[in-house]
């Protein structure tokens, strides 16, 4: 699997360790991304095959997200671990939840494997953000984070999608069991590809060490403009499902096909990240995506009464926040001084809680206004996340 596909995109600049890798980390990063994304779409069917309520299920993702608060002291305890260490463990611990989450026997059991992959999941991303941290320079992250978030895309398309139809040929643990297996194998490929960090150089009165472990200047505002797109985006996610079926009767299938579109969109989006941030720098690229959003939330709220048209404006939106939060990624890396993963965990912290915070009034407006004050506010979050990013840019080229 070395230096194919992904790799073939770089060219002789790039690290040789980053070009015969790139591919096979993606594909780990696909394989945990599937666990991670597999209860969503299949939450009626766990739901049913646990005896419990949509709701119990729905309480138990989200618990599980709110663990993604603990993001920053995860990034603390990979800068300690190296990349290395923290990608098995991290891959080791979704291992665990996905096998517990196939034998759950309830709510609780589920809540607690969830939380396993969900943390687990993040603690291999951070090590694999400090991997690319320690192989490519900053002005050049983009491509390649670009290329390995292609994973994300790919978790929903080939990995839930090939879960599911286990599912559908057995029963959601088979389906567990599968993305489980799937994670096995790639754990085995790409553990042995990460060498271990070069001791660190020693420092003199003469030659002090950097800053370690401090906030670059302005990054408040990158932390407050991943929090505004997040929130932005996940008020249209967590509303739109509800709006199809309401005013166009969609079905549950004919949901799954304008998922895949989105999902399609994703995919679009990261491969643009991995085009075009590096050329345009990350903080115009997050502001590019924000700035997408706008149009795009504010036409869905003018124009829903029509399904060809808002999905479309909803597709749009998404590549938007995606191209927006993948080219953020690079920016993570680099927020604390001499600490990829915390600065990147700190951002990640953030889009948690711009997460949680929408998801009890973007669901209590649609309810009783429709989508459209959900999707006029996701605009005005959009802009002002614009407004952040920029601001965060003063005096900087990237």
């Amino acid at each position: 699997m070395s230096n194919v596909v992904l790799g073939r995109v770089l060219d002789d600049s790039y690290a040789p360790e980053v070009r015969h890798n790139l591919t096979a980390f993606a594909g780990a990063r696909m394989t945990s991304n599937a666990c991670y994304r597999f209860v969503g779409p299949f939450i009626a069917t766990i739901a049913r095959g646990l005896d419990v309520r949509l709701v119990d299920i729905g309480l138990a993702i989200a618990i599980s997200e709110l663990f993604g608060l603990a993001s920053p002291a995860i990034g603390h305890v990979v800068d300690r671990l190296g990349a290395r260490r923290a990608v098995a463990v991290g891959l080791s611990v979704a291992i665990t939840g996905t096998i517990l989450a196939a034998a759950s026997q309830g709510v609780a059991m589920l809540t607690v494997a969830l939380v396993l992959i969900g943390q687990g999941n993040t603690t291999f991303y951070l090590g694999l953000g400090t991997w690319i941290a320690m192989h490519v320079p900053y002005a050049r992250r983009g491509r390649v984070t670009g290329l390995i978030e292609v994973s994300w895309a790919f978790g929903l398309l080939i990995g839930v999608t090939t879960m599911g139809l286990v599912t559908a040929a057995t029963n959601w643990r088979v389906g567990y069991l599968t993305g489980a297996a799937a994670m096995i194998c790639m754990a085995f490929v790409v553990v042995g590809r990460i060498e271990p960090p070069p001791p660190r150089p020693r420092h003199s009165a003469a030659h002090p060490a950097p800053p370690r472990g401090r906030l670059i200047s302005r990054g408040w505002l990158v932390l407050l403009a991943g929090f505004l797109i997040t929130a932005a985006s996940h008020t249209l996610i967590v509303t739109f499902g509800s709006w199809l079926e309401d005013e166009f009767g969609l079905t549950p299938a004919s949901l799954s096909a304008v998922t895949f579109l989105l999902g399609t969109s994703e995919l679009i989006a990261t491969l643009s990240v991995a085009r075009y941030t590096d050329v345009l720098g990350k903080r115009r690229s997050v502001a590019l995506g924000g700035a997408l959003m706008i149009p795009a939330s504010a036409g869905l709220a003018l124009w829903h009464q029509h399904m060809v048209l808002g999905i479309a404006l909803l597709a749009i939106g998404v590549l938007g926040f995606e191209f927006a939060v993948v080219s953020a990624i690079s920016l993570g890396t680099n927020l604390v001084i001499g600490s990829p993963a915390r600065g990147l965990g700190l951002l990640i912290g953030v889009d948690t809680i711009g997460r949680a915070v929408m998801s009890v009034p973007a669901t209590r407006l649609y309810s009783s206004h429709g989508i459209g004050l959900p999707a006029a506010i996701a605009s005005v979050l959009a802009t002002l996340s614009v407004v952040a990013i920029t601001l965060s840019a003063t005096g900087r080229t990237t």
